[in-house]
């Protein structure tokens, strides 16, 4: 028997709120008529596509297994699906293959040292290695400076392990913490669901998603979306507890530990020259420094240098 987890809901969901995505008028469809549903018909796509309309109700129903690239390409260009998009919808459908053998759990993988030494190595960079679930496995001083909110959190393992997601839905800090919230969880969610659909016999990631369902209404909404992210960067702006705002620039960067789980190294810096980079550098010396020996003044700059606060407005 085939141990991996039923998808065809994930697949069906998936397709049915994209379709629901693209309207007549984007596709150059007429639009005169009465319409019952949000976006295109099946009909629609399954023309569009190229496909009969039975054979698409079947692959919205959940029949991905069989199905070639070719059709998949022409269903995802249809669906005007992005490229994380569209590399979801093909994770879905290799995950619906059957397998002949039983699949091996996935074990956690103990980070090499050579990669403490690298993520050590970088003084003026906060930097930190997250594995699929969004665990962080490994961290550099300043990082851990930087994310002091999430690694004092309650919602660390009990191995005491941090991780992003129970952080930004499970800790009601979160929201002081980041000035746009709504994004950050939007992303967090999305990058979940793109695991998901990459590994859905990771017994670990199920069992992290049925905790924030059962816990957080804010992330059932988003996953219930079903939007994915893989490839992700930009500019997130903190309110940090020590040094006041912050607004830096991060960078997620693949990195190959291991043919059986997904890692990535984050790398955070500020604009050179900013007052950015300046609370940035203090944040490092404070990092450096141990907490008995701080001075009370040097610990948050100046009023007048710390900049608007950023904190999220009360609900």
């Amino acid at each position: 028997m085939d141990p991996r987890p039923d998808n065809r809901s994930d697949i069906r969901d998936f397709l049915a709120s994209r379709r629901a995505q693209i309207t007549p008028e984007q596709v150059g469809l007429p639009t005169s008529g009465r319409r019952r549903v949000p976006g295109l018909r099946r009909e629609e796509v399954a023309m569009l596509a190229g496909v009969s309309t039975e054979w698409y109700t079947r692959l919205e129903k959940g029949h991905i297994s069989g199905v070639s690239e070719d059709v998949l390409d022409a269903v995802a260009r249809t669906l005007r699906l992005d490229d994380d998009e569209r590399t979801y919808l093909f994770d879905l459908a290799r995950a619906a293959q059957p397998s002949p053998a039983t699949r091996r759990r996935r074990k956690a993988l103990d980070v090499p040292p050579r990669v403490q030494w690298l993520l050590d190595s970088m003084n003026l960079s906060a930097a930190y290695v997250t594995n699929g679930r969004l665990d962080i496995v490994a961290a550099n001083a300043l990082a851990r400076a930087l994310f002091s909110p999430l690694f004092d959190s309650h919602t660390t393992d009990r191995r005491g392990r941090p991780n992003f997601a129970r952080f930004w839905f499970l800790d009601e800090g979160s929201h002081d913490f980041a000035d746009d919230w709504d994004g950050a969880v939007d992303i967090t969610a999305a990058l979940l669901r793109a695991e998901a659909g990459r590994y859905p016999d990771d017994k670990e990631l199920r069992e992290l998603v049925g905790e924030l369902s059962t816990l957080s209404a804010d992330f059932r909404t988003r996953w219930a979306a079903h939007d994915v992210r893989i490839h992700h960067g930009g500019v997130k702006r903190l309110h940090h507890p020590d040094v006041g705002s912050l607004e830096l620039t991060y960078q997620p960067l693949d990195l190959p530990l291991s043919a059986r789980e997904a890692h990535a190294l984050t790398i955070y810096t500020a604009e050179p020259g900013s007052p950015d980079e300046d609370r940035l550098k203090l944040l490092a010396s404070l990092a450096a420094t141990p907490a008995g020996q701080r001075s009370t003044s040097a610990a948050r700059p100046r009023h007048d240098d710390q900049g608007p606060d950023i904190r999220r407005p009360s609900r």
